[in-house]
């Protein structure tokens, strides 16, 4: 059940609502006063499970805004809506309605509300038991989401306690992925939660996901990915994606590793200086991928050959070399990456061959694509395995 102790509030609750005008349990919050702008009232209202307003109109209409938890609203003679965080009603004048918490669940609003000289409300009678429980089995046409026990398991273990918005808004979504990715896919292979995580996690970066690489940067943390392998993943996007993609990401991670009580800056990780960049940077080339890059040097044409020089001394001297990661580790999340960005199949098999020389063997490597699927999709996905199999057949 959401209660008022685990919502994150925005502001304090306030005072407790009179009896005559809620059933149940409220608290009122004025933020803005009536007599302070004349024509208008801000007020923050926290309602606990089962409470709502009486029945009431307000003769200059009224706007919810809707912060925390799940809710019903309704107007006389129509049917329900559930609101949920996120959501704006724009109660016109004169129209009676109520508003008020689910029975299994916390509620939160903003209201403003507009002051004419006949008040800001009109209330009414109370909305009784059998009102509201009408409203919630009519608000209940939501079909209960069939998860499997390991699909449970599995996201209970990234996202503890979590109340999804989308297994009420889209329940048959929710009911297909989270079989499929939380059971069926993670089922195969082998890799371990934190190295999945990171896998995806970098995929997010470079498919430009910002929204579900927050969920995944929490999960992260809640399954012991330390600040620093955090930063490593970002950083090291920096490269293959291009900061222009993965500067939002910068930002929202501090923010949310800031919000952890995390203090920034990180201690440095670099093992580089500008003096020695490029050679260490070639060294650890050559112990990836080998003799091919010498022949790439070499078959290089002499006004291109900065690029090659920049390959060694900025991709691998200035973030390959960097402590938090070990080097199959690195290759993983570079492979990820590059799955995930689409048309990058030249890159992807010669970083298929470099996972291989450090130790990574196909197995892995299809382990790894095999998780990546939910969050890229099939045709990446066939891309990846396709490149997979020309360079390790079967």
């Amino acid at each position: 059940m959401n209660t008022i102790e685990n919502q994150n509030a925005i502001f304090p609750k306030g005072e407790k609502a009179s009896a005559d005008y809620f059933t149940g349990t409220a608290w009122v919050n004025i933020l803005v006063p009536q007599d302070e702008t004349g024509s208008y009232a801000i007020g923050n209202v926290v309602f606990e499970p089962g409470c709502r307003t009486n029945w009431h109109k307000h003769p200059a209409g009224q706007i919810l805004l809707v912060t925390d938890g799940k809710g019903y609203y309704q107007e006389r003679g129509k049917p329900t809506r559930l609101l949920i965080k996120g959501d704006v009603v724009v109660i016109p004048s004169h129209v009676e309605h109520w508003h008020g918490a689910a029975h299994d669940s916390s509620f939160t609003h903003i209201v403003v509300t507009n002051n004419t000289k006949q008040g800001a409300v009109e209330w009414l009678a109370p909305v009784t038991d059998e009102e509201y429980s009408s409203c919630q089995s009519e608000s209940s046409k939501t079909k209960k989401v069939n998860l499997t026990e390991a699909a449970i398991r599995n996201h209970e273990e990234l996202f503890p306690n979590h109340k999804s918005t989308l297994q009420i808004t889209d329940p048959e979504l929710i009911e297909v992925f989270d079989n499929f990715a939380f059971d069926e896919v993670i089922s195969y292979g082998d890799l371990d939660t934190r190295t999945r995580v990171m896998m995806i996690l970098a995929s997010t970066i470079a498919s430009q996901a910002l929204s579900e690489y927050k969920v995944m940067l929490s999960a992260a943390l809640n399954v012991g990915i330390t600040p620093v392998e955090i930063k490593e993943i970002v950083y090291q996007s920096v490269p293959y994606v291009g900061i222009a993609k993965v500067f939002d990401f910068i930002h929202v991670t501090n923010e949310i590793l800031q919000s952890r009580g995390i203090k920034l800056p990180l201690e440095r990780q670099s093992t580089t200086t500008p003096e020695t960049r490029f050679e260490k940077g070639l060294e650890l080339q050559k112990e990836i991928f080998g003799e091919m890059i010498d022949r790439m040097y070499k078959e290089s044409p002499e006004n291109q050959l900065h690029i090659q020089k920049y390959l060694s001394a900025n991709c691998f001297g200035d973030y390959y070399t960097r402590n938090g990661f070990d080097i199959k580790t690195r290759e993983l999340l570079t492979l990820s990456m590059l799955i995930a960005l689409g048309g990058t199949e030249p890159q992807i098999k010669g970083h298929i061959q470099g996972n291989v020389n450090v130790g990574n063997d196909k197995k892995i490597l299809l382990s790894v694509i095999t998780q990546l699927l939910p969050y890229v999709g099939y045709p990446r996905t066939l891309n990846a395995i396709k490149c997979l199999n020309e360079v390790i057949p079967e």
